[in-house]
C-alpha cells in the first residue's frame, strides 16, 4: 500500500510538472511595482486561474508619470492568455500608449499554425510560439516570441549572466539574472529595449529592468511587491 501511494504521488507529481512549464504562485496572484528614479509610477500584475485542463493568465499593467501634478505619461496593458494541457493556444490583449498608439492584438492557435492581428496587420507564426510574458521563464528558451504588447513577432538573443544575489521585500534572494535583446520593427518608435531579468531557484520571476529610451534613458525597474 504505501509503494503505490509513493507510485501514485510521483505520477501525480511528474503529470503536474509536464502540463505546467512556469510556476503558479498558490494564491493565484503575482504582483510587481514599477519603479523609475525610486519612485513607484504603476504596477504590473499577472493572476492564474485554472479549471482542470485550461488555464487563463491575465496580465494588467499601468503605468502614469506626474510631473508637478500633472499627467507626463501614461501606459496600459491588459491581456489574457488561454493555455490548455500547457499548450498556449489563444492571446487577447490591448495596449494603450501615450502617443495615440493603440493596438488591439489577437493570436489563436490553428491546427499547423498561431494565427494572429497587431501593429503589423495578420501574421501567420509557428504553433509553438510563446507569447512575451517574462513570468514563463521558457520564454528564454526560444528563437521568436509573440510580442502582447504590440501583437508582433520578435527574434530574441538571451545570455546567461550567472547567479546573483538581489533584495526583493527587504529579502536577499539568490537569483539567476539574463540578458535579452530582441529584434526591433520598423514600426517602433525606437530601438528595442535591452531587458535584464532574474528569476529565483524556483524559477519564479524576481525582477526585471531595461532602459526608457525614449525618456532620458533612465532604467525602468519592474520588482516583486508580494
Amino acid at each position: 500500500m504505501i509503494n503505490l501511494r509513493i507510485v501514485i504521488f510521483l505520477l501525480i507529481t511528474l503529470f503536474c510538472f509536464d502540463i505546467y512549464s512556469f510556476p503558479i504562485p498558490k494564491n493565484g496572484e503575482v504582483k510587481f511595482d514599477v519603479v523609475r528614479k525610486n519612485k513607484v509610477i504603476g504596477s504590473h500584475e499577472i493572476t492564474f486561474t485554472e479549471n482542470n485542463d485550461f488555464l487563463l493568465v491575465e496580465t494588467n499593467i499601468d503605468i502614469k508619470v506626474k510631473v508637478l501634478f500633472v499627467t507626463a505619461y501614461e501606459f496600459a496593458h491588459q491581456s489574457t492568455e488561454t493555455w490548455i494541457n500547457g499548450n498556449f493556444t489563444e492571446i487577447v490583449a490591448h495596449s494603450d500608449f501615450e502617443d495615440e498608439r493603440e493596438y488591439f492584438i489577437k493570436g489563436q492557435d490553428n491546427n499547423d499554425s498561431f494565427l494572429a492581428s497587431g501593429m503589423d496587420g495578420n501574421l501567420e507564426l509557428d504553433k509553438n510560439i510563446l507569447p512575451s510574458n517574462f513570468w514563463n521563464i521558457d520564454v528564454l528558451k526560444q528563437k521568436e516570441i509573440f510580442d502582447t504588447q504590440k501583437g508582433v513577432a520578435r527574434t530574441i538573443d538571451v545570455e546567461e549572466l550567472g547567479y546573483e544575489e538581489i533584495k526583493v521585500n527587504k529579502e536577499n534572494i539568490k537569483c539567476n539574472k539574463f540578458i535579452l535583446n530582441a529584434s526591433s520593427n520598423p514600426k517602433d518608435k525606437g530601438p528595442f529595449p535591452e531587458y535584464t531579468l532574474w528569476y529565483d531557484e524556483n524559477n519564479e520571476l524576481m525582477k526585471f529592468q531595461f532602459k526608457d529610451e525614449g525618456r532620458g534613458k533612465k532604467i525602468i525597474t519592474i520588482i516583486r511587491s508580494n
